[in-house]
C-alpha cells in the first residue's frame, strides 16, 4: 500500500510540474494556434508518465532500449527542475514588472531564463562525469605506527543500474588502482536498486582491486530496497568483503562496519556496538552508509566514522535541505566532541544523471597520528 501511494504521490508531483511549465510557455510565447496548444498536451502529457513507465520497465528488464528509455526519462527529470525553478521566476519577476508598471517583453524574459537552465542542465550533466580526487587527513588517537603515512580510498553512492554500469564501475576501479591506496573502503548504495541487470557484470571491474589490506563493503539502502543477498553475494564474488555488522582489526586498527538496515533502530544499533566490544584504546573507524546517530558512535568511543549517502543534495538548492537534515554532517570532515565524521558526496548520481552546486568524488584518507 505504500509502494502504491509512493508512486501516485509522485506521479502527482510530476502532473503538476509539467502542467506549470505548459502553463508557462502557452503564457509567455502566447501560444494561441490549436496545433501548437494540442502538441504541446500530447508532448507534456507522455513527458509526465515517463518516469514512472520507464522505471517500471527497468526493474524487470535490461536491454538497450529500456536503459534508452529509462535515461532519457531521468535526464529529463533534472532538465524539468531546472525549467521549473526558471519558470517560477519568470512568473515572480513578470509579477513585479506588472506591479511597477515597467517595460518588459515576456518572450524575451522567458527565452533568457529557460536558456540558462537549459545551459545549466548541460553542465550538469557534464559535471557529474569528472569524478575529483579529494584527499583529507584523518588523525586517529593511538595510530600504530604500521598505519603511519598509509592510505585508504572511500567511494560511495556509485549508483551502478541503467544508467552507470560496467564501463563507469571500470573508470573508477582504474582510478582506484592509480592511487596505489593500502586499503578501500565502499560505503554502500554501489548498485541503484532492481535485479534486472547483471550485479555481476556491473561489479567485476572492481575486481581488480589490489589493496595491500584489502577492499571493505558496507550496504547503503539501495542495496537493502528488498532482500539484499543478491547484491552481498555479487559484492563477494569480486573478493571483496562484506563487513555485516561486525568489526574486524588490522594491524591494531579497528575496522567496524555497519548495514544500513540493521542501524536504522537506534536501539539495535547501540546493542550491536556493544557487542562488538570495541577497545577505547586502539583506534577505530566505523564504515556506515547515513551520517545519523552520531551520539551512539562516539558513546562507544569510535575514533572516526565515514559515510555517505547525502549526495550533498546533488543539485542545486537540495544542498541547503541535506545540511539541514543531517544538521551540518551532510559534507566533508567534521568534529562531533571526540567523534571525527566524514562524509563524501559520493562518486555517482542518483536519478538524473546530473551534479549542480555539488561534484562527484573519490576520496583518499591519510592515516596520521593524533597528537
Amino acid at each position: 500500500m505504500r509502494f502504491f501511494l509512493f508512486i501516485a504521490t509522485a506521479q502527482s508531483i510530476l502532473f503538476f510540474g509539467h502542467w506549470f511549465l505548459y502553463r508557462t510557455l502557452v503564457s509567455f510565447f502566447g501560444v494561441t494556434s490549436p496545433l501548437w496548444l494540442w502538441s504541446l498536451r500530447v508532448a507534456m502529457g507522455l513527458l509526465s508518465i515517463s518516469l514512472v513507465g520507464s522505471s517500471f520497465f527497468s526493474f524487470r528488464y535490461s536491454n538497450l532500449l529500456v536503459r534508452s528509455l529509462y535515461t532519457a526519462s531521468v535526464s529529463w527529470l533534472g532538465i524539468l527542475y531546472l525549467l521549473f525553478l526558471a519558470s517560477l521566476l519568470a512568473w515572480t519577476v513578470y509579477g513585479l514588472i506588472k506591479l511597477f508598471h515597467l517595460p518588459m517583453d515576456r518572450r524575451a524574459l522567458i527565452i533568457v531564463l529557460f536558456g540558462i537552465a537549459l545551459i545549466g542542465s548541460l553542465y550538469g550533466f557534464i559535471n557529474a562525469g569528472i569524478i575529483r580526487i579529494n584527499t583529507v587527513s584523518l588523525p586517529l588517537p593511538n595510530l600504530p605506527g604500521a598505519w603511519e603515512g598509509k592510505t585508504a580510498v572511500w567511494i560511495s553512492d556509485v549508483h551502478l543500474g541503467q544508467v552507470r554500469n560496467n564501463r563507469f564501475a571500470q573508470h573508477l576501479a582504474d582510478m582506484i588502482q592509480d592511487l596505489r591506496p593500502d586499503i578501500v573502503f565502499i560505503g554502500g548504495d554501489l548498485y541503484d536498486g532492481g535485479e534486472a541487470m547483471d550485479l555481476n557484470h556491473m561489479v567485476e571491474p572492481l575486481s581488480r582491486l589490489s589493496p595491500s589490506y584489502g577492499a571493505y563493503f558496507v550496504t547503503g539502502n539501495h542495496e537493502e530496497f528488498y532482500d539484499n543477498t543478491p547484491y552481498l553475494n555479487a559484492v563477494r564474488r569480486t573478493g571483496i568483503r562484506v563487513l555485516n555488522n561486525e568489526k574486524v582489526e588490522i594491524e591494531g586498527l579497528q575496522l567496524i562496519g555497519a548495514g544500513y538496515r540493521d542501524s536504522r533502530n537506534q536501539k539495535q544499533f547501540r546493542a550491536m556496538l556493544q557487542k562488538m566490544e570495541i577497545d577505547r584504546r586502539k583506534p577505530s573507524i566505523l564504515l556506515k552508509h547515513v551520517p545519523f546517530d552520531l551520539e551512539i558512535v562516539m558513546d562507544q568511543g569510535i575514533s572516526a566514522q565515514i559515510s555517505g549517502h547525502t549526495h550533498q543534495g546533488q543539485v542545486f538548492l537540495f544542498r541547503f535541505i541535506t545540511s539541514k537534515i543531517y544538521k551540518g554532517y551532510d559534507y566533508g570532515l567534521k568534529r562531533f566532541g571526540d567523534l571525527l565524521v566524514y562524509t563524501s558526496s559520493g562518486a555517482g548520481t542518483w536519478g538524473p544523471p546530473m551534479r549542480l552546486d555539488t561534484k562527484p568524488e573519490i576520496v583518499v584518507i591519510k592515516f596520521v597520528k593524533k597528537n
